[in-house]
């Protein structure tokens, strides 16, 4: 399985125009998806950012006339935003934990974050991140995180998280310790834009909101 995503900024004044364009090409990107048998796509928002996240089988290529179709669809709703990532590029991964992977989205809580990191701090999160796969080591995470990964673009993090419910457990003082400590350190190299540490900074910032979705 490949994972691919992609991000842009909806234009000022342009949101409820994105929203019902996306509305519009719905059916028919819809049938593009499953012809070309694209899944758990999904589109997110969090003030006027966009992230959107899909997988397709290893390897697939678009046909020339799927290509037509892709760009079509995209032409009529692309004067509502600006991209940040690149199109047709991927996003740089700057974080993996992927584990073990539910095919049934059934009993699944996803999670999506933003951020916007500090000036010439790409490197140092990379890094940070890069620590914490060499302490995991070989080790498969069994959950309840799966299929966790943490991608970058234009100076912005964008972190998608799939979360078994059935697994999920009150967090214990030690977790909270450990979260408080991470999360802090963090912010000196980033500042959050979704609502993730609302408890523990205290300030408000907005919900990531899942526009769309289609398994």
């Amino acid at each position: 399985m490949e994972r691919h995503t992609f991000a842009m900024k909806v234009k000022a004044g342009m949101m409820n125009a994105y929203r019902k364009r996306l509305g519009e090409i719905w059916p028919e990107l819809r049938a593009f998806l499953e012809r070309n048998q694209v899944k758990n796509f999904s589109i997110w928002n969090a003030e006027a950012l966009i992230f959107g996240y899909y997988e397709t089988g290893e390897g697939g290529v678009l046909s020339d006339e799927e290509e037509s179709v892709k760009t079509d669809l995209t032409k009529r709703i692309e004067d509502t935003f600006e991209w940040i990532s690149v199109p047709g590029q991927p996003m740089r991964l700057m974080y993996q934990d992927f584990g073990i992977v539910r095919e049934s989205k059934e009993l699944i809580r996803h999670r999506m974050f933003m951020t916007k990191l500090k000036p010439g701090c790409e490197e140092e999160y990379k890094r940070r991140h890069d620590g914490l796969v060499e302490k995991r080591g070989d080790t498969v995470t069994q959950g309840p995180d799966s299929n966790f990964s943490i991608w970058s673009a234009g100076g912005y993090i964008f972190g998608y998280d799939e979360i078994d419910t059935t697994m999920e457990t009150e967090p214990t003082e030690a977790d909270k310790k450990f979260t408080v400590e991470w999360e802090t350190r963090q912010l000196e190299i980033m500042d959050w834009i979704t609502n993730d540490v609302d408890w523990m900074t205290g300030e408000h910032h907005a919900a990531s909101v899942r526009l769309a979705w289609h398994e």
